[in-house]
């Protein structure tokens, strides 16, 4: 057994062994290599109460080359690709250390869920919306994680798990209903406005730095 797997062998041991992380691991189709892992949202963020799963690659000259990984869990994260799941970590580029392993990492990935570095983004669009308005930001993220993650229904009286319903397209987008009501009166295809208004970022105090006629003139675009 060469020290690659000996190393990744010990380290699914270890995460199997410590129930009080939470963090759990599972081979994909039976490769060490290849790995499928897990952790629950933290506490007091709008990631409470969801389930959030990682790809994660091992790279032949691992520990001296970083994990892979990147979200299955469609998250909405200023440093979390809310298209493909990419993550921007410092630990998983050029602050990688061999002394880091499966677990630290992942629990680093719990971690970067508390503290979002909105100047070093991966998701350009959501780092905007979280300098523009936190709180918007936050409930947007709180939807996505009861859609995506199986987290509680942030429109639920009782706050519990509510049946899945239809998806709001809007609370997805992190925008006001009203303001694509507002745009969609003047005979504007629905999904072109919601599309519109997120890409100008159409939130909080930048409501009124953009003009109408500006949305009209992006919407009127082919």
């Amino acid at each position: 057994m060469d020290a690659r797997l000996r190393r990744v062998n010990k380290e699914i041991a270890d995460c199997k062994n410590d129930r009080s992380s939470k963090i759990q691991l599972e081979l994909v189709d039976d490769s060490p290599f290849h790995l499928n892992g897990s952790f629950p949202g933290p506490e007091g963020t709008p990631y409470e109460g969801g389930h959030f799963e990682v790809d994660i690659r091992i790279p032949e000259s691992y520990p001296f080359q970083p994990l892979k990984m990147k979200f299955i869990t469609k998250v909405y994260h200023p440093n979390v690709s809310s298209a493909s799941g990419a993550i921007c970590l410092d630990i998983l580029k050029d602050a990688w250390s061999p002394v880091l392993t499966l677990k630290s990492t992942l629990i680093s990935l719990q971690s970067l869920l508390c503290s979002p570095e909105p100047n070093d983004p991966q998701d350009a669009e959501v780092a905007k919306h979280y300098m523009t308005s936190r709180s918007s930001f936050e409930s947007t993220a709180r939807y996505w994680t009861h859609i995506y993650a199986g987290g509680p229904d942030p429109n639920a009286k009782d706050g519990g798990k509510g049946k899945d319903g239809q998806r709001d397209e809007v609370a997805i987008a992190g925008l006001e209903k009203a303001h694509v009501n507002q745009f969609e009166a003047l005979g504007f295809e629905r999904g072109k406005v919601i599309d519109v208004l997120r890409r100008l970022n159409y939130r909080g105090v930048n409501v009124t730095k953009i003009t109408e006629d500006r949305v009209v003139e992006e919407l009127l675009k082919p």
